[in-house]
């Protein structure tokens, strides 16, 4: 497998990995709204590339061919075998952005709210209702020629629920259908990492996993405990989530070994 990775904090931390193991990777820089990458790769067999850096990596790949490239997702929400483990999504609330102003009353409700889709235009996060129709607004504001590519759009879809407490929250990484490492990142309101995670938590991840078969040949699945008991938070895209305290050479390793025809 070739390894092209963007120069990022994480990935620094990932090519240690790949020089524990010896798989060579190369550096670039991404070029903002357009995707191309400097220096330009040179690239053996585009079968046989994975990419790891920003999300919007994944036009790059697709424009060239890349396989795997970037392991881009379908939206967890639409997957009816996690619904009844879903914490959000199951019952949500589904509006575009030009929906928001017409249908969202602003009342001061606190909602959850995240894009459905596996983008990082907005990360998942609490809001009042006030400010979510003022953010969307400015972005209906402007054309839509004037908004960059990964921003929000007038047309994605996000999902609306409403907030629970969170005791603790997980992130385990699955390749082949496999849990290969997990990492502790939140506990209650505290950015916590470190490479633990409670036994009933892991199960719980790997029971996730194994409902939902070739879902993707590499995914990142976030979990949680609430006073409810575990739940599945949402999944993304392996290529652009944070490391937190995963064990890299073993998630690294994983990788290197998928095969691509």
């Amino acid at each position: 497998m070739q390894w092209i990775l963007q120069e990022f904090e994480d990935t620094h931390k990932l090519a240690e990995a790949l020089d524990r193991l010896g798989i060579p990777y190369s550096w670039h820089k991404v070029v903002p709204f357009i995707g191309e990458l400097i220096p330009e790769p040179v690239v053996a067999d585009p079968s046989a590339v994975v990419m790891f850096g920003s999300y919007t990596l994944w036009r790059n790949a697709a424009a060239n061919g890349y396989r795997p490239g970037m392991f881009k997702l379908r939206p967890f929400v639409e997957e009816k075998v996690w619904h009844p483990y879903l914490l959000n999504g199951a019952d949500a609330l589904f509006l575009t952005l030009r929906e928001v102003p017409a249908c969202l009353a602003d009342d001061g409700r606190e909602w959850f709210l995240r894009p459905v889709d596996d983008g990082k235009e907005e990360p998942g996060n609490v809001k009042s209702a006030g400010e979510i129709i003022r953010m969307v607004e400015r972005v209906l504001a402007l054309d839509e020629d004037e908004i960059p590519a990964g921003s929000l759009r007038h047309d994605t879809l996000l999902m609306f629920t409403k907030p629970v407490r969170i005791l603790r929250e997980w992130r385990l990484w699955a390749v082949n259908d496999r849990i290969v490492t997990y990492s502790l990142y939140k506990e209650g309101s505290r950015v916590i990492h470190r490479h633990e995670i409670d036994d009933d938590a892991l199960e719980f991840g790997r029971r996730m996993v194994d409902l939902n078969p070739g879902y993707s040949p590499a995914y990142v699945i976030d979990v949680c405990r609430t006073e409810g008991g575990l739940r599945l938070l949402e999944t993304n895209c392996l290529n652009a989530a944070g490391f937190y305290a995963a064990d890299l050479t073993k998630l690294a390793a994983a990788i290197d070994g998928l095969a691509y025809d």
